[in-house]
């Protein structure tokens, strides 16, 4: 994903300024989730200071492949200014605290009550400049027993039951992104937008609080409902649907997986008609609904491995197509890397450039190049000489 070629200017690239151009977002960051979060905020335009620890945020350090820097980092710390303070120092203190009187949105995710130890609790905050937006991401949020316990994103994985649904049967797995720290950075995104738009309306800032749990409960809504309700949680069934059939992965002769999935009646027909030419199996008893097809799973599945089993990766996919039924190959990151449907956008990396996914929606101020990420206290001059006479 590298590329020599030079970004394009940025401001040039950009069709317009971004709807959060001029807010000041204020950020006691580190690890993934609420960078997740201030970096689309960054993204729409606003400034975001990132304010670290003296030694840097962690994340910096998880690895070091994109021309020295943290693939974590570089994915989500892209056009913030950095700032190292130690917060246990009044005069470092004081000079957050006049960061934060101008600031639009204050946000922060250390651990439990940290924030609120050295000064900045976010009801507090609210009181002395009631215009202010406060986030506080936690692991299990503020109640309840596990309030005070360290939360990373397998831990909660594990503690949710999410890898209860995950993989196939037999050892534990990981799910292999950090889920529930880009879900929860996700939804801090989401309560920060609301409560800008609420502040539009009133002219009162407001609290949103989001919890790695809570985020990770709510995915788990419908494996919930199933248990609960139902009375049976879901199995883990590797690249298969736990409720729909056929729906799953299928080998080609040449080697290459395919996962295909009929959702309807009309699908079964014209994959049985035109995919399988079979069109009788349709009606075969053990497979005309959907109720027969999941009671007669393994049948109906190695039904369908015969006939992939027949074909190569591009036969099948010319058949599929055919047919009109969904399908996906089974690809590898590398594949992705070299996917036709992948869209990148430019972003340096110390004199070189890395092409990184650009954003998942467009928009008329879309800039066609990402803002490269800080050095460690890279602004920390800067932002001193700019905030440091003021008083709070």
């Amino acid at each position: 994903m590298d590329d020599s070629t030079s970004p394009p200017n940025m401001h040039a690239a950009s069709a317009q300024p971004g709807p959060l151009s001029g807010l000041l977002v204020v950020a006691l960051e580190q690890a993934v989730a609420v960078p997740y979060c201030t970096s689309r905020l960054a993204d729409a335009g606003a400034r975001v200071v990132k304010v670290e620890r003296p030694e840097g945020d962690f994340a910096r350090r998880y690895d070091h492949y994109v021309h020295g820097e943290s693939s974590y980092f570089v994915w989500i710390n892209r056009g913030k200014e950095s700032i190292t303070l130690d917060l246990r120092d009044g005069a470092d203190a004081a000079l957050l605290h006049a960061m934060v009187a101008r600031a639009d949105v204050f946000i922060q995710n250390l651990a439990p009550g940290a924030a609120s130890r050295l000064g900045f609790d976010s009801e507090l905050l609210r009181q002395r400049h009631p215009r202010l937006i406060t986030c506080d991401l936690s692991g299990y949020g503020e109640e309840g027993p596990l309030r005070e316990m360290k939360a990373y994103d397998l831990l909660v994985q594990a503690e949710s039951g999410l890898v209860s649904v995950n993989g196939a049967p037999g050892e534990w797995g990981r799910i292999g992104i950090s889920l529930c720290d880009i879900n929860a950075g996700m939804n801090a995104l989401i309560g920060i937008q609301q409560a800008l738009l609420q502040r539009a309306r009133t002219g009162h800032g407001s609290g949103v609080k989001v919890s790695l749990f809570s985020t990770a409960a709510e995915l788990m809504s419908v494996p919930l409902l199933q248990t609960v309700c139902g009375g049976e949680p879901p199995q883990r069934v590797g690249l298969r649907h736990p409720t729909i059939a056929p729906y799953g992965a299928f080998s080609c002769a040449d080697g290459r997986d395919i996962v295909i999935s009929i959702q309807n009646e009309r699908e079964w027909r014209f994959f049985c008609a035109v995919f399988m030419d079979a069109a009788s199996m349709a009606d075969d008893q053990r497979f005309c609904t959907l109720p027969d097809r999941l009671k007669n799973r393994a049948e109906l599945d190695a039904r369908v491995q015969e006939r992939f089993s027949s074909l190569a990766h591009g036969q099948a996919i010319d058949l599929l197509i055919a047919a009109n039924t969904a399908f996906a190959s089974v690809n590898s990151v590398s594949d992705l890397a070299r996917h036709s449907q992948l869209h990148t956008w430019p972003m340096p990396v110390h004199g070189a450039t890395v092409r990184m996914p650009a954003p998942p929606y467009t928009t008329e101020w879309d800039r066609g190049a990402f803002a490269p990420v800080p050095a460690v206290n890279q602004h920390g001059a800067a932002l001193r000489a700019e905030f440091g006479e003021v008083v709070v």
